[in-house]
């Protein structure tokens, strides 16, 4: 596996993004821009005092080099597009252009139009091409070089150690693109999941806040037909129809508080909690210190202690009851406790929130004049990772929410 991966590493191309010039300072944009002038001013320089070119022939330089920044430029061009055999003929015409030099006598600008094919070999090329273009050229440097092998070698040892840091430098802020790529990537699809996130949410809060509502609305008004049609009392059918204009009253307050806490403008929770108690003159304590609460944890708060109360409304009127808020560490709770409803004469022990029986409990978890029902609660606190307990405490009913936040 490793030498497959070598030998992949070897004959590659460097990545598309370390071979373009886009991310580079323009402090380094200008340095490059000074190396080149002073490169191309150097090979002109040493042509004309060479003699080589006497006269007239003096002009062929700066068409020379003129031509070979043209051939540099389709090259860089070529190896964009990862075309070997074009950008080896390009490479070939500038090198063809330094031995045209060379055979001229002009031997130090031939060698810097070799060093620049070598330098940018190694810098685009895949690295077995790259240095068997510049193996090939080392035998330039040595038959222009007057000190003979051992000038050679150092100059391809530092055209070596130059284009390859060239190669590793392009690399590097090749690999800053893929992971800069890459976390776009990353928080384009945390948007897009907190965006589901969100839809969620809100189908959640419509189905709680409107499904219910209506559901029970047209129970209502389905029996008042019913009865209209079988010759009822008018007493009767009034109280069917009175029933379900409570029904939609409530079920449009709901669905005014649900659109706020969608938008960030509900009231706190705590101050919600003493809203709601009013009118049953439930008893509201909270214990640590009030905090932001995340509107899914906020929520789930309200619509326990809203289904809380009305149970105790519904299944044990006239109960003393008491909401307990605790801030804790990482988490909120909120515990519903009543006292159960007041003894009957005729009727002594009578227990509390949900009703006399078992089965009366799990009838008043699960439904509610509210409609959205406990267990429907510790649905939504399950979702959440937390805990939603209920059940017959004393003569009373406890019901006990614990939510992360």
């Amino acid at each position: 596996m490793k030498s497959n991966k070598s030998t992949a590493r070897w004959l590659a191309w460097p990545a598309p993004e370390a071979l373009t010039r886009v991310g580079v300072p323009r402090g380094r944009l200008v340095l490059d821009g000074l190396l080149i002038a002073a490169i191309s001013g150097g090979i002109v320089v040493s042509a004309y005092r060479s003699g080589a070119f006497p006269g007239w022939y003096g002009a062929l330089l700066p068409l020379g080099l003129a031509l070979a920044v043209a051939l540099i430029a389709a090259y860089q061009r070529a190896t964009l597009a990862n075309r070997l055999t074009g950008s080896l003929g390009l490479l070939a015409a500038v090198a063809g252009l330094g031995l045209a030099a060379h055979v001229a006598g002009a031997h130090t600008a031939a060698t810097l139009l070799w060093i620049v094919v070598s330098v940018t070999a190694m810098e685009r090329l895949p690295l077995v091409v790259a240095l068997a273009t510049v193996l090939v050229l080392s035998g330039g440097f040595v038959d222009a070089d007057e000190t003979g092998v051992l000038g050679a070698g150092v100059t391809t040892a530092a055209v070596l150690l130059t284009g390859y840091s060239l190669r590793l430098d392009a690399e590097a802020r090749s690999a800053g693109f893929r992971l800069l790529a890459q976390e776009r990537a990353a928080r384009d699809a945390e948007a897009a999941s907190a965006a589901l996130a969100e839809r969620a949410r809100i189908a959640r809060e419509i189905h709680d806040v409107l499904a219910h509502s209506l559901s029970a609305q047209m129970v209502h008004l389905e029996a008042a037909r019913l009865q209209i049609e079988a010759g009822a009392e008018r007493e009767t059918v009034l109280e069917r129809v009175v029933a379900a204009r409570s029904m939609a009253r409530e079920g449009l307050a709901e669905t005014r508080q649900a659109l706020s806490a969608l938008r960030g403008d509900m009231v706190p929770v705590e101050d919600y909690l003493r809203e709601l108690a009013v009118q049953d003159r439930a008893e509201v304590r909270v214990v640590g210190a009030r905090r932001h609460l995340p509107a899914e944890a906020s929520q789930a708060v309200r619509r326990v202690a809203q289904e809380a109360l009305t149970n105790v409304r519904k299944h044990a009127p006239g109960a003393r009851t008491r909401l307990l808020l605790t801030y804790e560490k990482g988490e909120v709770a909120l515990e519903i406790r009543d006292s159960g409803a007041p003894a009957a004469p005729d009727r002594p022990g009578t227990p509390g929130a949900v009703g006399v029986s078992g089965a009366a409990d799990v009838a008043g978890l699960g439904t509610s004049g509210s409609g959205y029902g406990l267990l429907g609660m510790r649905e939504r606190a399950e979702l959440l990772g937390g805990t939603l307990d209920a059940g017959p405490e004393g003569s009373g009913f406890a019901v006990r929410l614990r939510v992360p936040a």
